[in-house]
């Protein structure tokens, strides 16, 4: 499903923080989910390479958006992070990169992925692993 679609989910596409950050969703489907974000000044820390935090942020979204339809084509839903890890591996600057989530195991309530940080040119930056948990749908706001 292209990211269009994603506006069939609980909440639409919409996500302040990744849209502050300018990270977008590329593709989410049944266990997998793309995001892409241009590195700029804004995303950099002192010494001019990607803030740790920016790039845990891009796994997250990879990684729970993975989960977020069991089978393709199925509404979205939603989940909440329990846990994340992440192994840095190499710097990186301004430029285009590309994080994507897999599922790895699902069960009833609970769904665990692993992600990949790229660089365009295919070098990876971080890994990440976690685990995810699936929250009902509110019937609506205030409910």
């Amino acid at each position: 499903m292209s990211a269009a679609g994603f506006a069939d989910a609980p909440g639409g596409a919409h996500n302040p923080l990744l849209e502050y950050l300018g990270i977008v969703l590329v593709e989410v489907g049944a266990g997998h989910a793309t995001f892409q974000i241009e590195v700029d000044a804004r995303h950099l820390n002192r010494q001019g390479s990607l803030q740790g935090g920016v790039a845990a942020t891009l796994l997250d979204a990879a990684c729970g958006y993975a989960g977020l339809a069991a089978r393709e084509g199925e509404a979205m839903g939603q989940a909440v992070t329990v846990s994340l890890a992440i192994n840095y591996l190499r710097r990186a600057g301004p430029g285009r990169l590309r994080a994507t989530g897999k599922v790895t195991k699902t069960g009833r309530s609970l769904y665990f992925s692993s992600g990949e940080l790229l660089t365009e040119s295919g070098e990876l930056v971080a890994t990440a692993q976690g685990a995810f948990k699936r929250s009902p749908t509110p019937s609506s706001p205030g409910a």
